[in-house]
């Protein structure tokens, strides 16, 4: 029986190194099959996160000879045997420890996605919507959140200073999914132009290139957000609706009464009406 070469990459947020591990081939074997017998036959504090193994729960990301994968949807006789296979945890994200990474950044730009806004129902309460508009997002929906094509984007894997200011493509579609949902009410768009950094995208597919579900995130997610986009920003009649839907939008509260209040005529102001004074003085 043959044998295979594993270099892991053990170590932690101080540094480390690859080392490398020597153990029999079998046949039908995945990645993250061959992790797990080095983990119980030669290194048992090896650190690897895993849970489905199915390729729907995107836990096993990492770098197989240097490309983002996950490894239990990598199978053993698809790479070079004759040759080391080398193992890397996802180098856009700090080390914990081996081959786990810390992802927690990709949970707070979570947090900054406005959520779904429906309208009100129809009479009879119930919504409706379009078969094509609902197709056209059914796609974004596969996304398990393996983070691979945050971890191949070269936006923030060459550029950690960026990751303040970019959302990065996983969540790129998850706007896609928001925005192009057909009884979605709020309007994100300036929102990924200024604080999300769709601008910094250049489309070089290598996002999609990764993506373990197949979603095309470059051609009908980020594209189509960039023009959307762009109409916001520059579109001189929508500039206008928008400009006509302020004036018409109410006010909340506390804006009112200070509009109201500058507003109101000095005359009124010193006329001794009570309304006036109480005017005066709340200013």
């Amino acid at each position: 029986m043959s044998e295979i070469i594993m270099r892991l990459w053990r170590g932690d947020a101080n540094g480390g190194s690859f080392q490398e591990y020597r153990v029999p081939a079998q046949e039908g074997e995945v990645v993250l099959d061959v992790v797990h017998r080095i983990q119980a036959t030669q290194a048992g504090d090896l650190a690897v996160r895993w849970n489905c193994k199915a390729g729907k729960c995107g836990s096993c990301s990492a770098e197989v000879n240097g490309k983002p994968r996950l490894m239990c949807m990598t199978r053993m006789a698809e790479l070079p045997l004759d040759q080391p296979i080398t193992i890397a945890p996802m180098r856009t994200f700090p080390i914990m420890k081996d081959l786990v990474t810390d992802v927690r950044f990709n949970f707070e730009v979570a947090k900054r996605v406005p959520p779904f806004a429906p309208p009100p129902r129809q009479p009879d309460g119930t919504y409706r919507m379009f078969q094509e508009d609902i197709d056209r997002a059914q796609e974004f929906h596969k996304c398990i959140e393996c983070f691979l094509c945050q971890d191949v984007c070269h936006v923030i894997r060459d550029h950690e200073e960026n990751k303040a200011r970019y959302a990065g493509p996983r969540f790129f579609v998850r706007f896609a999914e928001l925005e192009m949902h057909p009884l979605d009410t709020n309007d994100r768009r300036l929102l990924l132009k200024e604080r999300m950094g769709l601008g910094m995208c250049n489309i070089t597919k290598c996002c999609t290139e990764v993506c373990p579900e197949e979603i095309h995130i470059t051609d009908n997610a980020i594209i189509p957000l960039k023009e959307r986009a762009v109409d916001a920003t520059y579109d001189p009649l929508a500039f206008i609706i928008r400009k006509i839907a302020r004036r018409k939008r109410p006010l909340p509260a506390e804006e009112a009464q200070a509009s109201a209040i500058v507003t109101t005529p000095l005359s009124e102001l010193a006329d001794g009406h009570g309304d006036a004074k109480k005017a005066k003085a709340k200013a």
